[in-house]
């Protein structure tokens, strides 16, 4: 839990708040949120890297066909 406090009675709110969003950032609890907000089936490493390189073998097709003015 991320918890800041008012370093002094004069602080803002809107320095607040910075810092609070700073610590939330740092802490990388959204960064595992958005990970984890939709389901993904579990797959082995060697299919997650097959399917890596297919993208992006597809991605320089994609790339030399915009090049030579074919798309």
């Amino acid at each position: 839990m991320i918890q800041v406090t008012r370093k002094d009675s004069k602080e803002s709110t809107e320095n607040l708040l910075r810092r609070f969003n700073r610590k939330v950032q740092q802490s990388g609890t959204l960064a595992t949120v958005k990970q984890n907000q939709y389901f993904q089936k579990p797959i082995s490493k060697r299919e997650r890297r097959r399917k890596a390189i297919v993208r992006q073998e597809r991605k320089v097709l994609k790339l030399k066909k915009i090049k030579l003015g074919l798309r």
